[in-house]
């Protein structure tokens, strides 16, 4: 037998919503609804859906700016109130099963950053059944989020793996721009909430148009 290729990767970050979980219309439908209960201007889909991955306060602000701060607390609760009607509808992307068990069967450190609460990401993994499969997470209520860097470097330090043997994946360019200012590398994907044309910037090694793209150039590449 050939003799096997180098690993590129330790540690591979997922993203969560958008990447893994097919969750950006009902969390563009939430931000929407959240907006619409408090009586103000109600912001667009692509306004709504830039936001998915940044931390629930800042994005919320983003997406409605004409809500007053005081009114944040609010506006959360209200797209919590939204989320949970559908949260039964959701589910993993096809393939995300498969291209999981293949990283794990080949030794790779699994973890996942996301803008998601720390209960919001348990609740989705006891429903994706997926408790157990990563490694480590972190979500945007107990560390800094993105894009800021912080929840790599603190996977970094957890699992001790250096900058350039971390990949990220995600579905934004907050997941991207996140990884180039830890010095990581980076893989898009376009199935996801944002626009790829604003991936370039932050140069990621490949944009997966699908999971089963993703696992592929992941065979060969990571």
């Amino acid at each position: 037998m050939p003799e096997s290729r180098p690993r590129r990767f330790d540690l591979i970050a997922f993203d969560w919503d958008g990447t893994l979980f097919d969750s950006t219309a009902i969390i563009v439908r939430s931000i929407q609804g959240a907006v619409r209960d408090l009586g103000y201007a109600v912001p667009s889909d692509e306004a709504a859906s830039w936001v998915i991955g940044m931390a629930l306060e800042p994005a919320l602000a983003h997406a409605a700016p004409d809500v007053p701060r005081e009114k944040y607390r609010d506006l959360g609760l209200r797209y919590r109130y939204h989320y949970l009607q559908h949260q039964d509808e959701l589910s993993l992307f096809d393939g995300v099963l498969d291209l999981l068990r293949d990283l794990r069967a080949n030794g790779y450190l699994l973890t996942v950053a996301t803008g998601k609460s720390r209960r919001g990401l348990d609740q989705a993994l006891a429903q994706a059944q997926l408790r157990g499969v990563f490694d480590g997470s972190r979500t945007a209520d107990e560390t800094a989020g993105k894009p800021h860097p912080l929840m790599l470097q603190e996977l970094m330090a957890e699992f001790d793996v250096a900058p350039q043997r971390l990949l990220m994946i995600g579905d934004t360019t907050h997941d991207l721009e996140m990884a180039r200012a830890a010095g990581c590398a980076s893989v898009g994907v376009a199935y996801g909430a944002h626009d790829t044309r604003g991936f370039a910037a932050f140069a990621p090694l490949y944009v997966a148009p699908t999971v089963a793209a993703l696992r592929s150039w992941l065979q060969e590449n990571a």
